[in-house]
């Protein structure tokens, strides 16, 4: 028996949930209050891990958990004390009793007071600071470790000392953010712009409660694996992004699609069932689009981003899922109710040459070279300020000085330099002693070896670890963490400095910690950009040439969406590293690109922007299918899709924008790329570039290599005869 097509089934599907809709509804409520309730039980934390198996920061970090070294083992955190008056040795029992007591407290592996460390004391001996290594990020134990670290420091306070706690643990005691408001903002946004487009409260709900639920099962999900796999403290933010987003995409086209069906049939099961049979089609390849794109993630190299990649996956699969089911059983439950409660002209898919958008195109088609012209400017003049972009990790120096991590941070630069703010630990593996061995390095020759190294401010003694199997030196930097001259420094220190200070003994070099950890980070995501870039772009591509049945327009469509992903990108480079209007974004300095920021924002964009091309792609290929007309079939398929795009760009716009509201510098990046990139993407690409591109090839979008159309039996019949012809 031959299977049916998946359109087909789509629309079985649909008119199932359709005629059935209590029963698809109660089973979507038992899910969600379920996830939620045991997410609320059992749900698990979020933190970042920048581990990079088989790197050289990794070894080091490994080589000192091996030696069991608890006083560099760990995840370290500096607590800055400054003595408003007098000197900091006339609170001596205070600090004693705190650094006491912090040693006790669950987590801690080791503390290092400043009065009893070489180094912790500044010049006028008014500021020092403690070092506190706990066993993993503080986020991973959540507000209790703060409270305990504030009940610990008490004493310094009720003496007169101003405390600060710099990173990671600074992070923990930020004040919460206003992820929950950018929620909401996004949330009334789209509800207002779903009541103007359809026109009717009834039709708007169905895209607001089909999203917002597949949205929060798709969190209570994402927390639970939390609880047993790692994941970084942006995941949930980029979920809620991607999944309310998409979520709202998918729903709104589908039920733009089942009330145009509506209008011709007088059974709303039977609307449903066609619409998914056409329209559930077009969002199942626009998610297999997404998902291809974030999977591309996978190959970044690093756990940290992977993590980020299946948060998203999560929320946009469960997004689909419920578009594909909730939604239909929505249509049938309301009937010809759907258009209740109208308050205006709803958004519908156009017919008809009278349509602004039929007349729009039919203009680009007389020009298509001229108007192709015009958008290549504007997307390449967008795109400039990439060229310049400076990729470094954003510390705490670039936060809102109301922010305890950032008063820590100035006081340590101000009192012992911006450097010791991101020291970097060289370790140095010894071979074991033996008759005949090569000698080993000794600790003068080694710290002689990197402070005559430009960029160096200060070294520590080298000293061995208990088992002597380790030599370990903290390099303090002259510049800071997110200055690009130390990300020079650890690259000189890895593969000169070391190589040649420990040339014939046998012992080899690492530079690890937390600084290192993330430099090394961002080098490997710029080493593995190029597979990630032909991974995402040759998987649309082969997407889009099996779904479509044309080279030229899936080459189209990957390149285009290239351009696309440049201009936002420099539009992020433009507002956070060269400053023009950072203000309006909440941004008081420039600051260096977050390294993984790009790589999310290209692999996402690359996903979303493929749901606006497919909607369009498909209604020009379905009038192309019926007329061998490409150019009254491209005039026909943007009017079709034209109000639904423009009105589906403004709500997913207004979702990512809202989360520039975010207190995190690195949210703020990724909303405004993600913002950027659909209002070009839904504008001069899908408005401008692609239809006059189409014009412009010609019934040529549709052609095939004869080898291939043989081959794979994807050559368009009608296409194919017309050549004949």
């Amino acid at each position: 028996m031959t299977a049916a097509p998946p359109s087909r089934r789509l629309g079985d599907g649909g008119r199932w949930c359709a005629r059935h809709p209590w029963r698809v509804i109660a089973s979507w409520l038992l899910v969600l209050g379920t996830l939620v309730t045991l997410n609320a039980v059992r749900g698990g934390t979020y933190r970042d891990d920048y581990s990079l198996p088989g790197s050289s920061v990794q070894r080091g970090a490994d080589l000192i958990t091996a030696a069991a070294d608890g006083n560099l083992r760990g995840v370290g955190s500096q607590l800055v004390v400054q003595a408003r008056t007098g000197k900091l040795t006339t609170h001596r029992q205070a600090l004693d009793t705190v650094g006491a007591t912090l040693s006790h407290l669950p987590h801690v592996l080791s503390v290092t007071a400043p009065l009893t460390t070489p180094g912790g004391l500044s010049q006028d001996e008014r500021t020092g600071y403690f070092t506190v290594r706990l066993a993993d990020f503080p986020s991973a134990y959540g507000t209790s470790c703060l409270t305990r670290v504030e009940e610990a420091v008490k004493p310094l306070r009720a003496d007169g000392l101003t405390v600060e706690y710099g990173s990671p643990l600074g992070e923990l005691a930020r004040p919460p953010g206003n992820d929950r408001l950018s929620e909401l903002i996004g949330l009334v946004t789209a509800v207002a712009v779903l009541i103007l487009g359809f026109g009717s409260i009834a039709a708007a709900a169905i895209p607001l409660v089909t999203s917002m639920l597949a949205l929060l099962v798709g969190l209570s999900s994402l927390g639970l694996l939390a609880n047993a796999f790692t994941f970084a403290t942006p995941s949930p933010t980029v979920a809620t992004m991607m999944g309310l987003g998409a979520g709202l995409d998918y729903t709104l086209f589908l039920t733009t699609r089942h009330r145009r069906v509506l209008r011709g049939t007088s059974d709303p099961v039977e609307a449903a069932g066609a619409a998914m049979a056409t329209g559930g089609h077009a969002v199942l390849i626009a998610v297999a689009a997404v998902i291809l794109a974030l999977t591309g993630l996978c190959l970044s190299g690093t756990g940290f981003i992977a993590t980020l990649a299946v948060a998203a996956g999560i929320t946009v699969l469960v997004a689909a899922a419920a578009s594909l089911t909730l939604a239909p059983a929505l249509f049938g439950l309301l009937g010809r109710n759907i258009d209740r409660f109208r308050l205006g002209r709803p958004v519908d898919e156009a017919t008809g040459t009278a349509d602004l958008w039929y007349r729009w195109s039919r203009a680009l088609g007389r020009h298509p070279c001229r108007f192709l012209a015009i958008g290549v400017l504007a997307v390449g003049t967008l795109s400039i300020p990439l060229a310049s972009v400076r990729l470094g990790h954003i510390d705490a120096g670039s936060t809102p000085g109301r922010y305890t991590d950032r008063r820590a941070y100035e006081l340590i630069a101000k009192n012992f330099g911006p450097g010791a703010n991101g020291p970097l630990t060289v370790v140095v593996e010894l071979r074991p002693a033996r008759t005949g061995a090569e000698p080993s390095p000794s600790a003068d020759s080694l710290s002689a070896a990197l402070i005559r190294t430009p960029g160096v401010a200060a070294v520590s003694t080298p000293a061995p670890t208990a088992d002597r199997t380790l030599l370990i030196a903290t390099v303090t930097p002259e510049h800071g963490p997110q200055d690009r001259r130390t990300a020079d420094l650890l690259h000189r220190l890895d593969r000169t400095v070391l190589p040649k200070a420990l040339a014939g003994t046998g012992a080899r070099g690492y530079i690890t910690g937390l600084t290192a950890a993330r430099l090394t980070f961002a080098d490997v995501l710029l080493g593995n950009l190029p597979t990630i870039i032909a991974f995402v772009t040759g998987t649309a591509f082969l997407l889009l040439l099996v779904t479509f049945r044309g080279l030229l327009v899936a080459a189209k469509a990957a390149l285009l969406n290239l351009f696309s992903i440049g201009a936002a990108l420099g539009v992020v480079v433009a507002v956070f590293q060269e400053g023009w209007g950072g203000s309006l974004v909440g941004i008081t300095e420039p600051v260096p690109i977050e390294p993984y920021v790009p790589v999310l924002v290209l692999t996402i964009v690359f996903g979303l922007s493929m749901d606006y091309e497919i909607f369009l792609i498909v209604r020009i290929r379905e009038t192309w299918l019926r007329t061998g007309d490409n150019h009254e079939s491209v005039a026909t398929g943007l009017a079709a899709t034209a109000r639904v795009i423009t009105s589906a760009a403004v709500i997913m716009t207004s979702v990512f924008l809202a989360f520039l509201l975010s207190t995190d510098v690195v949210i703020k990046m990724i909303a405004l790329g993600l913002g950027a990139s659909v209002i070009i993407d839904a504008t001069l690409m899908r408005l401008l570039l692609v239809p006059a591109t189409m014009h412009l090839l010609g019934n040529a979008n549709w052609w095939l290599p004869d080898l291939l159309r043989r081959r794979s039996g994807l050559g368009d019949r009608r296409y194919n005869r017309r050549r004949r012809d």
